[in-house]
C-alpha cells in the first residue's frame, strides 16, 4: 500500500484487506463458526421445548444402564414444564427411583441418577425440586 496517498497498489491488497478479515480472524483465533443448520436446529429445539440431555447425562444413563420409557420421558418433560412455570433455574426432578438435575432455561438434563446414587439424599446447586 502506498502510505503517502492511502492508495492500494493492487487488487489483491484490496481483497485481502477488506474481503476476508472476518474469516481470517475466526480461523486464527481457533473459533469454530456454527453452520446455519446448526443454529436453526438449536433455535427450533429451544422453541419447541424439546428436552435435551447433556453429554454427561447421556453418559451417566448409559453407564448406569438406565433407559426411559416414552411415558417416563413425558413425565420428565411435564416436571420440567412445572419447574419452568415456577421460575426454577436448576431443578431436581424425581421420578420413580430416578433423580435428574435439569437446567430449566436451557431445558437440558445435566445429570441422572438412580436410587443407589441418591442414598445420601444430598443435592446441591439447585433452587427447586419437582417430584412426579
Amino acid at each position: 500500500m502506498d502510505k503517502i496517498n492511502n492508495r492500494f497498489t493492487s487488487i489483491e491488497q484490496v481483497a485481502s484487506q477488506y474481503m476476508t478479515p472476518a474469516r481470517n480472524n475466526r480461523e486464527t483465533s481457533g473459533e469454530k463458526s456454527a453452520s446455519f443448520q446448526d443454529i436453526l436446529l438449536k433455535k427450533q429445539a429451544q422453541e419447541s421445548g424439546e428436552l435435551k440431555f447433556s453429554k454427561h447425562a447421556s453418559h451417566r444413563l448409559e453407564e448406569r444402564n438406565i433407559s426411559l420409557t416414552e411415558e417416563q420421558s413425558e413425565r420428565l418433560k411435564s416436571g420440567v414444564k412445572k419447574a419452568d412455570e415456577k421460575g426454577i433455574q436448576e431443578s431436581l426432578v424425581m421420578m420413580d427411583s430416578l433423580a435428574f438435575i435439569v437446567n430449566i432455561p436451557n431445558k437440558t438434563v445435566v445429570t441422572a441418577m438412580d436410587q443407589r446414587e441418591t442414598e445420601e439424599n444430598v443435592f446441591t446447586n439447585i433452587d427447586g425440586a419437582v417430584i412426579i
